[in-house]
């Protein structure tokens, strides 16, 4: 469920001239809430809300339900109150997934293999190799949006242009079941005429410092230098790449495959809670079901990430780059306890009395940094480490614990993943 801004003039004829126009960008609109439309028409016409519980957050929501305001991540109980006639049905991922798959096998993938997916309802499309067949990037936009309309009773809109970044820019002000070609020449003026969270990558944050330096608008962006936009920025890196996209410059190839960044599991606490073991046993069970995860995918990870919700529903994160990559919840667990007790800045006090100095409504872990686990060595747990000096076994017990850990996954293959988990 797309939040960023659409403008009004963003949505007329840009031109027709589509030379160097490769790019698409396809998304589908209010793709869960459709999807349980299409399956449920007598939902049609009503307002539809992915997300159900007092502790549940918007997944999605239809065209009518946005009306009343409604977005994703608010919480339910909220959407419930600006529309207390909606229709909130529970998040089905696997349906959503199935459908997803359905459509990028049985369609895009009629048009090229030259697919980079960004989620299960948003994909960019290079076409140069496909325009023998097509001769226009309008038409194979065009075909696309008739075939997911006919098979699947949903909608989709698409942005053509010659880079990623033009083409996301076009397929959001193209919504709802829209199309929207700009062509090269026009690439600098469509972008310039948007606000400045029309560009991809900058949020609230990046918006009020921006603000702060008196730019307003991609516009004054445009006007800026690289080197004043280093200071109002932070980052020569990040000033470089927004002054790029300010005149609708995108290097950035279609990429068929992106290897997966992360893997992470997270839970919603069914009451906020200050009370660190409840915590640690959440984040138990997470640690558990990533290295479930990165067994499974024969993976091994370098970095992990501890990621807080609090009352007032804004997030914190921290993260440690590690000597060594690890696979198993026994290295994983400790690290994670350290994490929060370093984001929370907690005090020896705090963790005797095992009390968080904030409110908790949501943890989870994470692990970047993966590869392969066959062409790498995994770290012993943190206990391991500490025991290395005093015994010879060390190596010994990090095996067992690997071996137990690949016997419970054996376990949950068979009987399901919450059959059996690791006592840590």
């Amino acid at each position: 469920m797309s939040t960023a801004p659409r403008i009004a003039a963003a949505k007329r004829d840009w031109g027709h001239d589509e030379t160097g126009c490769t790019v698409l960008h396809i998304d589908m609109d209010a793709f869960y809430a459709s999807l349980e439309e299409a399956r449920n028409p007598e939902l049609r016409g009503q307002p539809v809300i992915i997300g159900t519980g007092h502790r549940a957050v918007v997944s999605a929501a239809n065209y009518a339900a946005r009306a009343y305001g409604i977005n994703s991540a608010m919480p339910a109980a909220r959407a419930h109150k600006l529309c207390p006639n909606g229709v909130f049905l529970p998040v089905d991922m696997a349906y959503y997934r199935a459908m997803s798959h359905r459509i990028f096998s049985e369609v895009f993938s009629q048009i090229t293999d030259h697919i980079e997916q960004v989620s299960v309802d948003e994909c960019y499309m290079d076409v140069s190799a496909a325009l023998l067949r097509w001769h226009r990037p309008s038409a194979i936009g065009a075909w696309i949006r008739d075939q997911v309309a006919q098979r699947y009773a949903i909608t989709c809109s698409v942005g053509i242009a010659s880079n990623k970044l033009v083409a996301k820019m076009a397929s959001t002000n193209a919504k709802p079941d829209g199309m929207l070609l700009i062509p090269q020449s026009a690439h600098a003026t469509f972008v310039q005429i948007m606000p400045l969270r029309g560009i991809p990558g900058i949020g609230p944050s990046m918006e009020r410092r921006l603000n702060s330096w008196g730019i307003n608008s991609v516009a004054d962006l445009a006007q800026m230098d690289e080197t004043s936009l280093s200071r109002a920025t932070g980052s020569a890196t990040i000033a470089h790449d927004l002054l790029l996209a300010s005149h609708g410059i995108d290097t950035r190839p279609v990429t068929p495959y992106t290897p997966e960044k992360s893997i992470g599991s997270e839970r919603t606490f069914a009451q906020d809670t200050e009370n660190m073991r409840t915590v640690c046993d959440l984040l138990r069970r997470c640690c558990d079901e990533v290295a479930s995860t990165l067994r499974r995918r024969s993976l091994v990870a370098r970095t992990i990430t501890v990621k807080l919700r609090f009352e007032d529903l804004r997030y914190a994160t921290k993260t440690l780059t590690l000597p060594k990559p690890l696979d198993t919840a026994s290295a994983i667990y400790p690290v994670s306890v350290k994490l929060l007790q370093a984001m929370l800045s907690m005090s020896e006090q705090d963790i005797a009395a095992e009390r968080l100095p904030r409110l908790v409504r949501l943890a989870g872990v994470s692990a970047g940094g993966l590869q392969a686990a066959g062409s790498t060595s995994v770290q012993p747990s943190l206990e391991d480490v500490l025991e290395e000096s005093e015994s010879s076994t060390s190596g010994q017990k990090q095996q067992r614990l690997r071996g137990a850990e690949q016997a419970l996954d054996a376990v949950r293959e068979k009987y399901g993943k919450h059959a059996a988990s690791m006592g840590l």
